[in-house]
This record gives structure tokens, sequence and C-alpha cells, in this order.
């Protein structure tokens, strides 16, 4: 049914729940996974006299962003890895994770995202926005939501 499965992690504890889910599920249809993570992008300090002292340059941060990515997807290689799962991985720097989720799906010609969603209230969800939900509401491809919460 499913052959390529997008996995999108925040990186949170909870991404391990979702990492778990769609790595049995993947081994079970004999598809493979691309894992997808978004590093919120560089906003330098409005106060420039800040910048030289306590924030890193637009460079800098991109290099930590790069290292942290790969640390967040190294959770989905090594997962994929014992299970005998074949395995892909894309990052990016994007503040909207929803749109990098969805291009990603597009581009690697997947069938099926699994995500997470940390079961806000509806006031919760209302004000810290959900990405599971823009990815529900702008996309076209099936999405298997994992309650971590």
């Amino acid at each position: 049914m499913y052959r390529h499965i997008l996995i999108a992690i925040d990186g949170s504890v909870s991404s391990q729940t979702v990492i778990e889910h769609a790595v049995a599920l993947a081994k079970t249809l004999g598809a493979r996974i691309t894992g997808v993570h978004a590093v919120p992008d560089f906003l330098p300090p409005l106060d420039s006299a800040f910048q030289s002292y306590a924030y890193p340059s637009r460079e800098e941060y991109l290099r930590l962003a790069n290292i942290e990515a790969e640390g967040v997807l190294a959770h989905v290689s090594r997962a994929c890895h014992a299970a005998g799962v074949e395995c892909e991985l894309a990052h990016a720097v994007d503040s909207r994770p929803h749109q990098l989720i969805l291009a990603t799906a597009l581009e690697r010609s997947c069938d099926l995202i699994c995500m997470g969603s940390h079961g806000r209230s509806t006031l919760g969800a209302l004000f810290l926005g959900s990405q599971a939900q823009k990815v529900l509401a702008h996309g076209k491809l099936p999405v298997l939501v994992v309650r971590t919460a």
C-alpha cells in the first residue's frame, strides 16, 4: 500500500514515538523512509550591540543548525538501520516546517507522511499553531498523526 513514508520530526523527546510507529509500519509494508527536520530560520537580534557579543553570525548559526539537524535525524537513521528499513534524510532551515514537509514529500515521491501531534487543547493549538494541522490542511497526501502526549 505505502512504499515511501516521510517521517517529520522536531527533535523533541516525543519524536521517538513517531519514529517507532513509522519504522514499524515501513518494516511491515516493505516501505522505505525519508526523515525530515526543519530548523527555524536565523533571526538576528534587533539591537546590533548584542549581535557581536551574544549571538552567532548567520554563517555560524547555519553551521550549528546543520549539526543539530544531523543529530536529530540520527535517531531516524539508527531506528531504520536496526529494523532493516531503507532510509534517506533531509533537513533545511525553514521557519515554516509544514511547507518543508510537504515540499520534501512531493520532491521525494512519498506516499504517506507520519508526524506527531502533542495533543494540545484547541486554545493551545490556536496560539501555538500545529504543524500537523497545517500539513493536513495544505497537503494532498495521507497523513498518519501519532499522538505523542
